[in-house]
């Protein structure tokens, strides 16, 4: 039972007036102009209704009626497995790297020959590095040899 004398309620408690309520809902534009029908060939006209990610906007963005948004929907969707519109937007978005490394265009250039000649399949780096360290090799015990005989 609600007590008869209740304190007044202080105007900083007061929920603020919403200013969308007092809108007025934006008219469906197929409704407008008497659309009947929703062709899905028609890629500029529901390209409207696509954000710019190829998300399908809502009802509420958009401003359609209740059926035109399921009309649109539909056209969409069938435009999409037909191929006339894509699923998604290609989005380019910049790569962060973690502690502040190197960002991949501070690499550098990166071509075939900056890297050398390529060994063959069957043989390692290893083995091409071990035959150049057998001439190095050989080499200094040749100019041994030579001081040697001296």
């Amino acid at each position: 039972m609600p007590r008869k004398n209740t304190p007044p309620i202080p105007k900083s408690r007061q929920p603020k007036p919403d200013p969308r309520r007092n809108q007025k809902k934006k008219p469906c534009s197929f409704c407008a102009h008497g659309t009947t029908f929703i062709d899905y060939k028609d890629i500029k006209s529901l390209g409207k209704y696509l954000s710019d990610r190829g998300k399908i906007r809502g009802r509420r963005v958009s401003g359609n009626c209740q059926q035109h948004q399921r009309d649109i929907t539909e056209a969409i969707k069938t435009a999409r497995e037909l191929a006339l519109l894509p699923y998604t937007q290609r989005t380019v978005t910049e790569r962060r790297t973690r502690g502040g490394g190197r960002d991949r265009d501070d690499r550098g250039p990166r071509d075939r020959d900056d890297r050398g000649p390529r060994t063959p399949r069957g043989e390692s780096d290893e083995s091409a590095t071990s035959i150049e360290s057998t001439e190095v090799e050989s080499d200094a015990t040749e100019e041994m040899t030579e001081v040697g005989a001296e």
